[in-house]
């Protein structure tokens, strides 16, 4: 395990950047290196570089500080790259990785093969967030990192109740609560609030699911067109994927949106034996045992059938 303390040494400028469509241990995980860098080595420039951030993660300090515009060149003595699977996840971030003096990745995808000069990968982690938090002086984390690091334990774990959560997080967990986080804010604002309009896309979505295989697995979707009814975006639609998830019976959820014509986002979550990511993988997609993503093109019977097939594959070797 690297020590950033140690990397930082004779370094004036850093950027951070995490993956495309960053959720919560992307985001987490970046503002919390941003912190730890602004409180303890004030002399370094510090840039992080992310996609549109979701509402909800406005309650973590520093979120008013990243940076959305790429049209900048600059080349940085380090490039920390946090919670991407490949290089190519790292979106238009990737011009300042290619030029940087020294390039570190901390991930804990199981896909990630390993692309800087310094490689702190570990799928067993149950986050980047709790890789990061290894990476720095307990004694250096102040509330508001302690709070970046929590939320994004929390977004990987599903709040500690996926199989990823180990003694070892619940351990961090503790640590940082000590630090003196208001964590019941945290899980609120990141997983039960929800506006009027998303909790009618989600009642919509759950009445329109779809039993198959046996009900072994749920299949949800919204169209384009229901979207621009309801007024909704693509993150107004996280968490309905989790909520397929939880249909007694189920071992695998399917959720599709559509984001062009015959093409689709597609989430998946698993309750059971089923690797998801080796799904998500073969469709030039990625992400972890339990939960994953990747887009497909094709009609939507189309898209279900061949998700479909792959998934039942696995569920005829687990039997």
């Amino acid at each position: 395990m690297i020590k950033l303390a140690n990397e930082l040494k004779q370094v004036k400028s850093v950027a951070i950047a995490g993956h495309v469509r960053p959720d919560g241990d992307c985001t987490g995980s970046c503002l919390a290196v941003y912190g730890y860098i602004r409180e303890n080595f004030p002399e370094i420039e510090v840039t992080v570089y992310l996609e549109s951030v979701n509402p909800a993660f406005a309650l973590l300090c520093g979120v008013e500080d990243i940076e959305t515009d790429y049209t900048e060149d600059r080349q940085y003595d380090i490039f920390l790259s946090l919670d991407a699977s490949d290089k190519e996840r790292l979106g238009a971030a990737l011009k300042y990785f290619e030029t940087a003096g020294r390039r570190i990745c901390i991930d804990h995808h199981i896909t990630n093969q390993g692309f800087a000069d310094e490689n702190c990968i570990d799928p067993k982690a149950s986050s980047t967030a709790e890789l990061v938090f290894g990476t720095m002086e307990e004694e250096k984390i102040s509330q508001n990192t302690a709070e970046a690091l929590y939320m994004g334990i929390i977004h990987d774990t599903g709040i500690f109740q996926y199989s990823n959560t180990t003694q070892k997080t619940m351990e961090i967990a503790g640590k940082l609560i000590a630090k003196g986080i208001d964590f019941s804010r945290i899980i609120d604002e990141n997983f039960y609030q929800k506006t009027y309009i998303q909790n009618q896309v989600l009642g919509r979505a759950l009445m329109e699911s779809i039993l198959l295989l046996d009900g072994k697995v749920i299949m949800g979707r919204m169209r384009q067109k229901d979207m621009e009814f309801y007024g909704v975006g693509p993150k107004d639609l996280e968490g309905i994927v989790n909520q397929l998830r939880v249909t007694k019976g189920v071992q695998v959820a399917i959720f599709l949106h559509e984001t062009g014509n015959q093409e689709y986002k597609v989430s998946l979550r698993s309750n059971g034996p089923i690797d998801v990511s080796q799904v998500c993988t073969y469709f030039g997609g990625g992400g972890h045992v339990k939960a994953a993503g990747c887009t497909m093109h094709g009609t939507l019977h189309d898209v279900v059938n061949n998700l479909t097939l792959h998934i039942e594959q696995q569920l005829l070797q687990a039997e």
